[in-house]
C-alpha cells in the first residue's frame, strides 16, 4: 500500500498524454478539505442521483461552485440550483479553489478556472462506471480529481470505451489531473473495498473540479 510511504514528499507520475498523478499532493490540506466537504453537505446533502435510464447511482454526490452536475429525465447537465433544495449550490470553499489551482499548475495547466466541484462519497461496493466528462462547455480545460480517505482503483483508458485500461491505486491525498489529448479519455472507479481510514472512516471522498460554464 502506498500509505506506507505517507511521510514522503509529493511526487508526480505520468498517466497519459496531458495526464499525471500528483501523489500525496493534498495530504497536508486534507483536514481542511474534509471539514469543508462537511460544510457543503450541511447545505446541499449527499444524494444518490438517478440516471435518465432509471438507474440509481451507487456513489452519493453533492456539488459546490457556480454550477453543479446533476441529472434529470432528459440527461446529464450543469445547473446553478440544487434540485433537492431549490437553492443555489454552496459557494466553492477557498480551500478547494486553492488546491485546484495549485494542482493544475503543477500538472502544466496554469489557466484553470474551475466553476464547479462535484463531490463524490463512496461507501463499500460503490463504483463509477467508465465514462467521459463531456458535459462541460470548456473542453480545453483539464479535470482535477482529488482522492481522500479509503484507497480505490482508478481506471484510465482512451477515447474509445474499448481501449485498454490503466488501473492505478489512488490513496489519501493523491490528485489526478488530465487534459489536452487525454481530456475526453474514458475513466472510472472500481468497487470500493472494505476498509477503515482514520480521516474518513469507511468512506472515500473525491473532489472533481471542472470548468463547466462558458468562458467569459
Amino acid at each position: 500500500m502506498l500509505d506506507l510511504f505517507a511521510d514522503e514528499h509529493p511526487w508526480q507520475e505520468p498517466l497519459g498524454p496531458g495526464a499525471a498523478i500528483l501523489r500525496r499532493f493534498a495530504v497536508a490540506r486534507a483536514e481542511t478539505l474534509l471539514a469543508d466537504i462537511a460544510n457543503v453537505a450541511a447545505v446541499s446533502p449527499f444524494r444518490q442521483m438517478v440516471t435518465p435510464g432509471g438507474y440509481t447511482m451507487s456513489v452519493a454526490m453533492t456539488n459546490c461552485g457556480t454550477l453543479g452536475w446533476t441529472t434529470d429525465q432528459h440527461g446529464y447537465l450543469y445547473a446553478s440550483t440544487d434540485p433537492q433544495t431549490s437553492q443555489r449550490w454552496p459557494a466553492m470553499p477557498e480551500s478547494f479553489r486553492a488546491l485546484a489551482d495549485s494542482a493544475a499548475r503543477e500538472a502544466g495547466y496554469p489557466d484553470f478556472r474551475p466553476d464547479a466541484c462535484l463531490i463524490n462519497r463512496y461507501s463499500v461496493g460503490s463504483k463509477l462506471s467508465l465514462h467521459q466528462d463531456k458535459d462541460e462547455h470548456e473542453l480545453r480545460a483539464p479535470i482535477v480529481s482529488v482522492s481522500l480517505g479509503l484507497p480505490a482503483i482508478f481506471q484510465f483508458g482512451g477515447l474509445s470505451r474499448s481501449d485498454p485500461l490503466h488501473r492505478v491505486l489512488l490513496e489519501h491525498g493523491d490528485v489526478v489531473v488530465w487534459g489536452g489529448e487525454s481530456r475526453l479519455f474514458y475513466h472510472g472507479v472500481q468497487p470500493l473495498k472494505e476498509g477503515f481510514h482514520p480521516a474518513t472512516g469507511r468512506y472515500r471522498f473525491n473532489l472533481t473540479f471542472r470548468q463547466a460554464g462558458k468562458s467569459e
